[in-house]
């Protein structure tokens, strides 16, 4: 499932304005759901993100891990999801600018955790241990109960692979190259990457073919 561009706008305005109908204690999760969207990054590598992986002088977000906690709470880094998962990822001015703000605004543990070795992690629970995707799951969940709770107009079920998702068929839409395509959302195989275009409507067919025809 991808969000419209409607819906998507849709969950960012409510944090930009609608502080004051419930949606405050929401707000400092913006910066983290706007990178979601913006990067279709996989919830376990947005979760391993350390300080030193936002590269801000190259623009860029080095994805060479991710953070996995288990059943018996063990945290754990691994590898990426696939060989391909080891890259590095465009970082616009305004993505680089939400990874300002939660750098800046990082709560500072007694004691800095380190799992396998890393620390610096960007995201911290309550009880200073590294949030892992299960937070974020219900971050969405609580935004979109309480949205749903307010206005007529429902919001569909998001998750962090919806935003995935989302991104990969807006690159898509826009006509990004399959293969540049398939290295930012880290596929092994292209022929997942180029599902995503099989998926694009009418609307996108009749947009493709007046730029033909206009060329």
């Amino acid at each position: 499932m991808n969000l419209t561009r409607r819906i998507a706008l849709r969950v960012f305005y409510i944090f930009k304005k609608h502080k004051s109908r419930g949606f405050k204690q929401f707000c400092k999760y913006y910066d983290g759901i706007y990178i979601l969207f913006k990067t279709g990054l996989r919830i376990s590598e947005f979760v391993g993100l350390t300080k030193a992986d936002i590269e801000f002088d190259n623009e860029r977000i080095k994805v060479d891990h991710q953070l996995q906690r288990k059943r018996d709470m063990e945290y754990v880094i691994e590898t990426p999801k696939t060989e391909k998962g080891v890259r590095y990822v465009p970082m616009s001015e305004d993505v680089a600018e939400c990874f300002k703000r939660i750098i800046k605004n990082r709560k500072k543990p007694k004691i800095e955790p380190m799992i396998d070795g890393m620390s610096g992690f960007l995201f911290l629970d309550k009880n200073d241990m590294p949030m892992v995707a299960l937070h974020w799951e219900k971050y969405f969940q609580h935004i979109r109960e309480k949205y749903n709770s307010i206005y007529k107009v429902q919001m569909p079920i998001i998750t962090p692979h919806v935003c995935r998702h989302t991104f990969c068929s807006n690159m898509a839409k826009s006509g990004m190259n399959p293969k540049t395509l398939q290295y930012i959302m880290g596929h092994s195989d292209i022929g997942v990457t180029l599902n995503t275009y099989t998926h694009l409507q009418f609307d996108d067919a009749k947009e493709e073919m007046k730029k033909v025809y206009n060329k």
